[in-house]
């Protein structure tokens, strides 16, 4: 018997079990919107929930992020990743993600990291009052109850295959789709038939509202800058441009889909002397910030290009060109109907 079968016919038998009320689905207490996926790896979710909080801080909300935060060094444990006002925490205690999305979101977010999400969500109502929940990743945490379920699909990769773990990308099978309110095609300037992708959901989904959606740089820091709270762009004095005007770059990545980063960067005409991609949520040493610079120097790269999710584990390390977060943000088109969702 396939193992894909027999992951997607427990996926199947959790799901009935959350439909009928054996297993308990819990209200967070105030509107909980839920971003999430049906395949494993990246699908641009992370600027999805970042883009979520922006609109729902933009009405007033005092808006939190629920996380899993993996990768962190304890996931038992509660961890207020950001205050809204400053980080409290780093990646090694609350997971890369978690750290990205607090960065990008100061000012505008609470971010917790917590297995227990709908325990983390009593807390974080008490100790912020809190009257919007983002739950990271959520699609299949059905124990914490939504008012809006958004799932995204990656139009580089849209259903994984067509198979289920470990053979291909999905978490669950394709018919579970009809659990979505929302579903926001990500990547859509890279490639796939978008037409194509939107027949296939329709099949699972007759009704829901479908966006397509972009990615595009936003900023570009140098990644001391980057590591600053706060800080946006990179200043004149960080570095003389002249001697990079006519550089390649190098880019490397350890995310859910380096291939989709790499493309987006040539998509946005940076010229590539090579790029290396590490495991997704990847720990750096000083020994890979060496080999990084010894493969960049060797394609005859002028300066590093890297992800935020990268970025914040980067602190200790030296590198000996110029190395760049590239800041991206996501371009949601009907975002004015996709806002009145949440």
């Amino acid at each position: 018997m396939p193992l894909g079968w027999i992951y997607g016919k427990i996926a199947d038998i959790r799901n009935a079990k959350f439909d009928r009320g054996k297993l308990p689905t819990r209200e967070l207490g105030v509107r909980t919107i839920s971003i999430g996926n049906i395949t494993a790896g990246g699908t641009g979710k992370t600027p999805l929930v970042i883009l979520t909080c922006q609109l729902l801080a933009a009405r007033g909300k005092r808006v939190c992020v629920l996380t899993r935060g993996y990768g962190r060094k304890d996931v038992k444990t509660r961890v207020v990743v950001s205050n809204g006002k400053k980080l409290l925490s780093d990646t090694l205690n609350a997971g890369d993600e978690p750290v990205e999305i607090a960065k990008r979101l100061l000012g505008k977010a609470v971010v917790v990291a917590d297995a227990d999400r709908v325990a983390a969500a009593e807390w974080a109502r008490g100790e912020y009052g809190v009257t919007s929940f983002v739950l990271d990743d959520g699609f299949q945490h059905r124990y914490a109850k939504r008012d809006v379920d958004i799932v995204c699909i990656d139009a580089l990769d849209p259903f994984g295959r067509g198979k289920m773990l470990p053979f291909g990308r999905l978490r669950e099978p394709l018919h579970n789709l009809k659990r979505a309110d929302a579903i926001v095609i990500t990547r859509s300037d890279l490639g796939g038939d978008i037409a194509v992708i939107k027949a296939k959901i329709r099949e699972h989904n007759p009704d829901c509202p479908i966006f397509t959606a972009r990615t595009k740089a936003a900023d570009l820091q140098l990644i001391d800058r980057f590591l600053v709270d706060g800080a946006q762009g990179t200043a004149a004095t960080d570095i003389d441009f002249r001697s990079l005007a006519h550089a390649k770059a190098f880019a490397f990545c350890g995310i859910g889909k380096p291939a989709a980063f790499f493309e987006q960067l040539r998509h946005d005409n940076y010229q590539m002397a090579g790029t290396y991609s590490f495991a997704d949520h990847y720990v750096y040493s000083q020994d890979d910030a060496n080999a990084i610079d010894a493969k960049a120097l060797a394609a005859g790269a002028g300066f590093l290009l890297t992800t935020p999710k990268d970025g914040v584990k980067l602190a200790a390390l030296k590198f000996s060109i110029p190395c760049f977060v590239v800041i991206s943000e996501l371009v949601l088109e009907d975002r004015d109907s996709f806002a009145a969702l949440l």
